[in-house]
């Protein structure tokens, strides 16, 4: 008698669903051919059946044989072109068409193909024997008429056994060179399954293999929600493999993409092919809105807020074709045309193949690359789908009103611009007839990006009862949600559908920018306590952080030395060399001379590999440049060239004022410089510059001149709610904890030196057999740690976790040159990784060999050991295993400044603040008057000290001239300056 917590209990109740509610039929595993992959027995069956005239034709000419025939063109076919293909194209044998699939058709004037559609097989197979070398099986096969459509692995975790488990099986016991599992020859597509999560790759490359999730999503964020009636993943069989979700998939879902990929060594190009399966999410939006329009009609607004990292092209390719053939229940089209707009240069390309792939027709898509009147040929016409930019917005608009026997679904892609700015600009001037010289005249100034720009231009126009808007956006303003968003039971509105950063980041398909997010107080505060620790400052590191002390972030120069010195020391060891970053300035004339300032320090310094490159619009004058200078002038390439140019490998740092900072996607780019302010939404698209991931990419890096934690907490918390920005970190807790960690005795120093000698071999003197040892020195520690109570369990893991995760933090910011905490951190890394799991949150972590061997052989090039390894959670849970905030230091301004206010009606710029530190600073540091100060009272002190003060006063007076006048000429104001700067410089002194 089967057990009910087992793994075929599971695979039963799935077996169960399918057959009595999905319109399967389950099939033998005896049936299935090895050598060929497919149940020859179904697909003979299914043929003759559907198409017994072709069948009764190729009979003539094949008689007995024409079984084996048929099976060998098929097979032939299917190698050639791959199962999608054939399934929605058929193959031809002896000048006989034979269709391998019939799709639900869209309309039911013709009865005949609904009674074809019937015809379809689908079939489940469980413990299925696939290869003709072994006795390997697999748990589930989804066969369509016979061809093997999708392999599924299922885990019980009852058993012990995740989703995690069932990757890894797919990853070391299923060997992708055979036939069932090759690359579009047979099976398409390849699911891990668990009772509470699912994930799926339609490629299978051993270690390589990248998983996807395939899960609802909980709270805003990865996983699945409960299920009262039984599994959480119970969607997958009662839903998606369904006979009607499933078939809709086949036809108008899957697609081949092709990229071509230039080899760097040899300079050739290449096609690489990928097979792309909708992620739920997707799935979910684009069948919600077509049915959604299917039954309310035109003259509706859609507003789907989707995250950075969704795969909008794609979500958008699909919806494009479902309402381009969509039909109401009288069998009438809804919409005559589908027009996308957007910016985005590969969606033109993209949307061309994927519809063709389900057309196997040309000219269903069109691209508007010449005038309006073209639009309006092509609106008149009903092309079924039609691709424009945001400029032509207004026009359509006006075109669609002048057309009303006919209905339009516009699809806008409004947050995606490539340049930032520009294309609004160009919008305001259709709109308001101004020329783009009076839009663009304010240096600065805060343009309406396009969702401002569609939104206003839907408002003006009202709603059109022969017009439906699809509106894509990451990041909707209020405003936009409430001209388009759906309103809930409260009357609030919100969008029609949501995939959320938390989710995007959380199933990792962006970074988390704000996990090290610094703003320069604290970036000062961290290098000021290495600075102090005696025990921490091993070595003459940080100087140009460390030289803050003696200069001020106001300065452009102070901050430029910061930047270069912070991109030579971490930025540029990041994704393997290969890192670059983006300084964001406050406007045109900023970027300018941060421009000469980056150039003149990195000449100086002789940093020649660091090369910059600037952006912004226009041009911009100043004592230098008269006349004016451009971004062009400056840089020597056009404007439309940069981003290909930043692209190089020698270009590391990109400066830029209102531009680049929406809808440009460079993944190598690691760390952001800001020195401008942001708040809302314009916080949010800027800071997503970071976000995008690339091979060997594991965190971001962003140090904030201008802002302060709470604005950028608050501008990111309508979209991702589950942000925490945490406190400063004191470097010292690091020692603290590890001492904590080092009193339950689970690993011996004997060990981590011993892991150390191996991970860090020279490349030349590493082989293979070396991984194993890495394992022997770690399983002592395994063993040590189950010794443990549960409690102690508990406090051991998540003190391990936390000082790995502050270490990886802190080491973006300090240099550490302390070894043995180097080694610890590589040591621990990996225990944490191999501490048996009890908790089904916490995943299993998949030995990965190659990243492994990446990370190693990065640090090695480098020349120091400084693992750049992003940790599994924030920096939160202020405990004993947690990170200690520092108080905030009082301003040593905030005396004189309230007296100066009060009294003499002053309004104090951070300059004139700068003024008045600096000169305390430097009386504080003078011998002289430290002798004095220690020797006498007060009232004598003050004999000796007015004469220094005025000539620190003197030295000064070029920098704040104002202050300086005032000081000398209005006695009141320069008496209690005078008078508080004594009493402070003497305070001081003597308090050291």
């Amino acid at each position: 008698m089967t057990k009910i917590h087992t793994e075929q209990t599971f695979e039963s109740a799935i077996i169960q669903s399918l057959v009595q509610n999905g319109g399967y039929t389950e099939t033998s595993a005896s049936d299935f051919n090895r050598e060929i992959c497919m149940d020859t027995n179904v697909v003979l069956s299914f043929l003759e059946d559907s198409q017994p005239l072709q069948w009764k034709k190729l009979k003539a000419a094949y008689e007995d044989q024409i079984e084996n025939r048929i099976i060998e063109r098929l097979n032939r076919e299917l190698d050639l072109r791959g199962t999608l293909d054939v399934l929605r194209n058929g193959i031809k044998d002896y000048g006989v068409k034979f269709q391998m699939a019939f799709f639900k058709p869209e309309t039911r004037l013709n009865p005949e193909t609904q009674a074809l559609y019937d015809k379809n097989r689908l079939t489940v197979t469980r413990q299925l024997k696939y290869s003709a070398k072994n006795e390997n099986s697999i748990d589930l096969l989804l066969g369509l008429n016979g061809l093997p459509i999708a392999t599924i692995e299922l885990k019980n975790p009852f058993t012990r056994q995740t989703v995690e488990n069932a990757k890894i099986q797919y990853m070391e016991d299923r060997d992708p060179r055979e036939l069932l599992f090759q690359f579009k020859k047979r099976a398409l597509v390849h699911f891990a399954v668990d009772t509470d999560e699912v994930f799926m790759t339609t490629r299978l490359q051993e270690k390589r293999t990248k998983y996807l999730p395939f899960n609802l999503g909980f709270n805003n964020g990865a996983g699945n929600p409960p299920n009262p009636e039984g599994y959480k993943t119970a969607y997958l069989w009662e839903y998606v493999w369904t006979k009607h979700s499933w078939m809709d998939i086949i036809a108008r879902f899957l697609h081949i993409q092709s990229e071509e990929i230039e080899d760097k060594n040899t300079g050739k190009k290449y096609k690489k092919e990928s097979l792309i399966f909708p992620r739920f999410h997707q799935l979910d939006v684009v069948r919600n809105l077509s049915l959604h329009a299917k039954e309310n009609g035109t003259g509706r607004n859609y507003l789907i807020q989707h995250s950075a990292g969704s795969g909008k092209s794609n979500s958008i390719a699909w919806l494009s074709y479902h309402l381009s053939s969509l039909h109401n229940a009288k069998d009438e089209r809804i919409f005559d045309s589908v027009v996308v707009v957007t910016d985005r240069l590969v969606l033109d390309q993209q949307l061309q193949n994927t519809i063709y792939q389900f057309e196997h027709k040309q000219g269903v898509v069109q691209k508007i690359d010449q005038n309006s009147e073209q639009l309006a040929q092509a609106l008149g016409y009903g092309k079924h789908i039609i691709i424009t930019t945001l400029q032509k917005f207004p026009f359509i608009v006006d075109k669609v009103k002048e057309l009303p026997g006919k209905n339009y679904a516009v699809i806008v892609d409004e947050a995606h611009s490539s340049q930032g700015g520009e294309a609004a600009r160009k919008m305001k001037a259709v709109l308001s007839a101004k020329n783009l010289e009076e839009a663009a005249k304010e240096d600065g100034a805060e343009f309406e990006d396009e969702e401002d720009v569609i939104r206003e231009e839907m408002k003006a126009i009202g709603p059109q009862p022969n017009l439906s808007f699809f509106a894509f956006t990451a990041t909707p303003k209020s405003k936009t949600l409430e001209v388009f968003g759906e309103k809930d039971a409260e009357g609030k509105p919100r969008p029609f559908h949501l995939y959320s950063m938390r989710q995007a980041i959380e199933e990792g398909f962006i970074l988390d920018v704000l996990k090290n997010y610094t703003t320069y107080k604290a970036y000062f505060r961290i290098a000021k306590a290495i600075e102090d620790d005696p025990e921490l400052n091993k070595r003459k590191a940080a100087k140009a952080i460390g030289s803050y002390v003696s200069l001020h972030p106001y300065n452009l120069a102070q901050k430029t030395q910061i930047m270069i010195e912070h991109f030579k020391e971490f930025t540029s060891k990041k994704i393997g060399g290969k890192a670059k970053a983006m300084v964001v300035t406050s406007s045109r004339l900023h970027a300018k001379r941060y421009y000469f300032e980056f150039k003149k320090y990195i000449k100086e310094k002789g940093y020649d590999w660091i090369k910059v490159l600037v952006a912004f619009s226009g041009s911009v004058k100043d004592d230098d440049f008269p006349d004016g200078v451009s971004e062009s002038q400056l840089t020597h390439y056009g404007e439309k060239e940069l981003p290909e140019i930043f692209e190089k490998e020698e270009y590391k740092i990109l400066i830029v004022a209102e531009k680049y900072q929406t809808g440009y996607d460079q993944p190598l780019l690691h760390t952001m410089f800001v020195d401008k302010p942001l708040s809302g939404v314009k916080a949010v698209q800027t800071l997503s510059r970071l976000n995008r991931i690339n091979p060997g990419k594991e965190d971001t890096f962003i140090l904030d001149f201008v802002n302060d934690r709470e604005t950028i907490l608050q501008s990111f918390q309508p979209f991702y709610e589950a942000t925490i920005l945490e406190e400063t970190t004191d470097p010292n807790h690091l020692y603290d904890l590890k001492n904590k960690l080092d009193e339950k005795q689970v690993y011996w120093q004997s060990e981590i030196d011993a892991f150390a000698r191996v991970y860090y071999l020279s490349r030349n003197a590493l082989n293979p057999g070396e991984q194993g040892k890495l394992y022997a020195f770690i399983d002592p520690s395994i063993q040590r740690y189950k010794g443990l109570n549960e409690e102690e369990q508990d406090e051991f893991k998540k003190g391990l976790r936390t000082w790995t995760n502050i270490y990886s933090y802190l080491s973006q910011i300090i240099p550490f040159q302390d070894i043995e905490l180097e080694k610890f951190f590589t040591f621990g890394r990996h225990l944490s990784n191999r501490l048996p799991k009890r908790d089904l949150s916490e995943r299993l972590k998949l030995t990965d060999e190659v990243a492994l061997e990446y990370y190693r052989l990065q640090k090695i090039s480098d020349g120091a050991i400084t693992l750049e390894i992003k940790g599994e959670v924030g920096l939160q849970n202020i405990t004993e295993a947690g990170i200690k905030r520092e108080k905030e230091e009082k301003a040593l301004l905030s005396e004189i400044i309230n007296v100066l206010n009060d009294r003499f009606g002053t309004d104090f710029t951070d300059a004139d603040k700068l003024f008045f530190d600096q000169i305390e600073m430097e009386l504080v540091r003078d011998e002289k008057l430290q002798m004095q100060a220690k020797s006498n009272s007060l009232d004598n002190f003050k004999y000796g000290f007015d004469e220094a003060f005025l000539t620190k006063l003197i030295d000064r007076m070029e920098d704040n001239k104002e202050i300086f006048a005032r000081i000398l000429d209005d006695k009141d104001f320069g008496g209690v300056v005078k008078e508080w700067m004594l009493r402070k410089v003497y305070q001081n002194i003597n308090a050291e």
